[in-house]
């Protein structure tokens, strides 16, 4: 199946490293995530994690680098 034969709904979900990912909307995300509010086709949510996760790197490493400087 393509991303384009996929007519299911998506939610965009995010962990507490704030890392994204897409998960079917009909499911709860795994423990560990929470949805943001977004729904949609496939497309759509990946469009929207790419806009928002701009920094890949993992919440605790980022303060752990601001805090070094």
């Amino acid at each position: 199946m393509s991303i384009t034969d996929d007519d299911r709904q998506y939610q965009v979900v995010i962990n507490d490293e704030e890392q994204y990912s897409v998960w079917p909307a009909e499911t709860q995300p795994p423990a560990g995530w929470r949805g943001v509010g977004v729904t949609g086709d496939r497309a759509t949510c990946l469009a929207h994690v790419d806009e928002v996760w701009t920094d890949l790197r993992p919440r605790s490493l980022r303060e752990w680098l601001a805090d070094r400087h």
